[in-house]
């Protein structure tokens, strides 16, 4: 009996989507929308819910039409370290200061990549925490720590 799934990877994919983007839509619910104009707390959520949610749908179907690949194994040490990371960068936040913390979080996340070399990622998270210090603390001026209170005297 042949499969209603063809596409594996875009059928669950989908349904991720699909999934996440609902739950954004239904969450959303319970605040004020506002409009275009005036957006509320719901606007943004909502509406990139709602796009998330019409992409799952068409990943989900496309899985079923086209033909594809199947699914490989889960990369399981991959994603504890992105998502590691990314806990990571969190709990440093406020006692090491934003750049310290988005570099450590490059470097963790980028470990998780066959291609990571040292040479590559270290200018690549330098770099980063530097822009994102001068647009987020600096130009919008964010109530990000700069230099965490571990550092300071």
């Amino acid at each position: 009996m042949p499969s209603l799934i063809r596409n594996p990877k875009d059928f669950w994919a989908g349904i991720l989507f699909l999934g996440f983007g609902t739950a954004f839509v239904y969450i959303g619910q319970d605040y004020r929308m506002g409009t275009a104009r005036s957006m509320g707390p719901a606007y943004f959520p909502v509406v990139l819910g709602a796009l998330l949610a019409v992409i799952g749908a068409a990943t989900l179907v496309r899985g079923m039409v086209r033909p594809g690949e199947r699914l490989g194994g889960f990369a399981l040490k991959e994603t504890a370290l992105i998502l590691g990371s990314t806990a990571l960068y969190g709990l440093l936040l406020r006692g090491a200061g934003m750049p310290l913390a988005l570099a450590v979080m490059v470097i963790v996340s980028g470990l998780a990549s066959i291609h990571f070399r040292w040479a590559r990622f270290v200018p690549l998270a330098v770099g980063l925490a530097t822009f994102c210090s001068l647009v987020f603390i600096k130009g919008l001026g964010l109530p990000i720590p700069l230099v965490g209170w571990w550092f300071e005297p």
